[in-house]
């Protein structure tokens, strides 16, 4: 550059630039070409151990007798888009095809189920349903920004105080109900956990149908302003649902009168339609 720009010669402009004559007349070679045994050494380590970080790689390394220092290794491993986080597929847990079956009984199974939305404002917000399969009655729509594994344990000891417990849940095999807390507490109170098969959202059929009437009649139908609006007109809305709104399944009849709740949780909780 100094001596294309300003007409000098070129042992003075080397002078300058602090550069050998010997590397202005002999460029250096590419890259990708001396770095070649770094990335074929450093992909080979990577393919065998992908959850290994760059410390990791640069041991191994060297214990496999690589000369290179980690400033040249590491250069290489962010050339190589290393250090960004790599995504795994998540694993999937074989499930068994669980019956869609729902006797006239009360506290049978409680299907639970999320649906996410958003404010006016943009911010999501996520909804816990939970019903019972028994007579379709909605049990609870908790509404949240964020509804973690704790938290649906402490909305089912709040239904479990009010309407006794139930023999089984249903539900995906999402993170919230796959977390330890909620396997644990089916397993303190004795509560079956009957997951459906992945990708199989039929297989939880009775609280689809809810959630789309849910989203139909109350998310879809208004715009919010803030969480305790969606409460509010939640709650509402889940009062009509159980008393006065006819489903189609049960006789055109509401859940409540299809199937109402004559008992105290410390009763038994196996009353049949008759």
């Amino acid at each position: 550059m100094l001596v294309e720009e300003h007409q000098l010669p070129v042992q003075r402009a080397c002078g300058i630039a602090r550069l050998s004559r010997t590397a202005f007349y002999r460029p250096p070679p590419p890259r990708m070409r001396t770095d070649a045994p770094v990335i074929a050494a450093l992909t080979a380590v990577v393919a065998a151990h992908g959850r290994w970080g760059f410390w990791k790689c640069f041991d191994r390394l060297r214990l496999d007798g690589r000369p290179w220092n980690h400033k040249r290794v590491h250069r290489v491993y962010c050339a190589l888009r290393l250090n960004l986080p790599r995504r795994i597929k998540r694993r999937v847990p074989t499930r068994l095809r669980q019956p869609l079956q729902a006797p006239p009984m009360l506290n049978e199974t409680w299907a639970l189920d999320y649906m996410t939305d958003a404010l006016y404002s943009g911010q999501r917000f996520r909804a816990l349903t939970i019903i019972d399969e028994g007579n379709r009655e909605g049990l609870a729509i908790e509404v949240a920004t964020s509804i973690p594994s704790p938290r649906v344990v402490r909305v089912l000891d709040d239904l479990v105080a009010l309407h006794g417990r139930p023999r089984a849940l249903r539900t995906d095999n999402g993170p919230e109900f796959t977390a330890q807390p909620l396997v644990d507490w089916c397993d303190a109170h004795g509560v079956a956990l009957h997951y459906i098969q992945p990708g199989k959202p039929d297989q939880n059929a009775y609280i689809e149908r809810f959630n789309r009437s849910s989203r139909t009649e109350v998310l879809d139908a208004y715009a919010f302003e803030s969480v305790t609006q969606v409460r509010d007109l939640t709650d509402t809305w889940l009062e009509s649902y159980n008393r006065e709104r006819p489903h189609d399944s049960l006789g055109r009849v509401p859940p409540l009168t299809f199937l109402p709740r004559l008992f105290s949780p410390g009763q038994s909780n196996e009353r049949l339609l008759t």
